[in-house]
């Protein structure tokens, strides 16, 4: 991971990885409550080149999604254009990152996952990711009850505390020093609504009495994806999630990160689906010379400190393939892949490559189980 600061949040992640093994309960051991030693690996290799094992044995299930940050698009015919490419190509979900103030053209998240539960009837869709410290809970709440009614049952919800990088926070004069708190009492909140008649809250942001919603959310369990990789980070998705999405982690990076949310939820009794590990990057088939991808790069260190080429795919299907398999060797099984291009007509050349040239190889080395 480039920077000191990302160095120091992973091996963050290792020590409390380690200090909850050293400090479990015996109780917590067998299949649902194992996670791996400090001695071990954080996770299993391709050794077969088949995919990772899961620990109730059998591949780990690889998908592969696309998402969009910035709207490339000159008009919304061209993001439905993009959208039913994606639909009838296989790609596995599609994903819109989360920004509700600023310069640069972004589609709001929710209103963006209503009209995708419209538009497609197979393809799932979520938010990568939504900012609980700007939403409020109950609305948000509400909003994916309905959507994943609406879409029967396709909605893959995903939350974070909030880049304290994003414009966000001076334009809302926002304190990012609350975020962490605030983001653990809309969490609750969320999910008791998702699954309770009748909730009570008393927080120090938010409170609540008798509060319901109806219908409830399709999917008996909604999955929660959260992001986020400090160790608050990693307890609150030991203690809230369903899935953990990476943030710009470096594979090995996101393999410890996976292993210390492992222990962390085996501390208090939980287990997350081996298969609900996520990451992303962007790609270009191509080279790094296109000034799309230069520029891309360049902001992305200058915002980030970090190398940009762990979160870039730049070249050919041989390495977008080889940038999965480093995060597949490190437990990590689902994907957010995000095409750069210069415009609406890259893009969607960008797209269809992808779906041509990498997504059947895929599919033939990670096969579903």
């Amino acid at each position: 991971m480039g920077g000191g600061r990302c160095r120091a949040l992973c091996d963050g992640a290792h020590r409390l990885h380690q200090g909850i093994w050293h400090n479990r309960p015996r109780d917590l051991g067998g299949a649902a409550g194992h996670a791996a030693g400090p001695d071990e690996r954080p996770s299993r290799a391709l050794r077969t080149g088949r995919g990772t094992t899961r620990e109730g044995g059998g591949p780990m299930s690889v998908a592969v999604g696309l998402g969009l940050a910035e709207f490339p698009f000159s008009s919304g015919a061209g993001y439905w254009r993009w959208v039913d490419m994606c639909e009838q190509g296989g790609v596995d979900s599609i994903w819109q990152t989360d920004r509700l103030v600023g310069k640069a053209p972004f589609l709001e998240s929710m209103t963006a996952m209503a009209a995708l539960a419209g538009r497609t009837r197979r393809v799932r869709f979520g938010m990568n990711v939504v900012s609980l410290a700007f939403r409020d809970p109950v609305l948000l709440a509400k909003q994916c009850a309905t959507i994943d009614v609406l879409s029967e049952g396709r909605l893959l919800p995903a939350f974070g505390i909030g880049s304290p990088l994003g414009p966000e926070w001076k334009m809302l004069n926002a304190d990012t020093r609350t975020r962490g708190k605030k983001t653990d009492e809309c969490l609750e909140i969320i999910t008791r609504l998702w699954r309770e008649d009748s909730v009570d809250f008393n927080g120090a942001f938010y409170k609540l009495s008798g509060a319901v919603i109806a219908p409830k959310p399709v999917q008996p369990d909604l999955p929660m994806w959260i992001g986020g990789s400090t160790e608050a980070a990693i307890r609150r998705t030991a203690k809230y999630g369903t899935g953990w999405q990476a943030g710009g982690d470096s594979p090995e990076d996101a393999g410890r990160i996976v292993a210390a949310i492992k222990a962390a939820a085996a501390e208090i009794g939980r287990s997350i689906d081996e298969d609900h590990y996520g990451a992303g990057f962007a790609f270009h088939f191509g080279t790094g010379d296109s000034p799309v991808v230069a520029r891309a790069m360049e902001a992305y260190t200058k915002r980030t400190g970090r190398d940009a080429r762990q979160a870039f795919a730049i070249g050919d299907a041989d390495t977008v393939m080889s940038r999965l398999a480093e995060f597949v060797d490190n437990g990590v099984a689902k994907f957010i892949l995000r095409p750069l291009g210069a415009d609406e007509t890259a893009v969607l050349d960008q797209t269809q490559q992808l779906i041509d040239k990498v997504l059947p190889r895929v599919s033939a080395r990670w096969p579903k189980r």
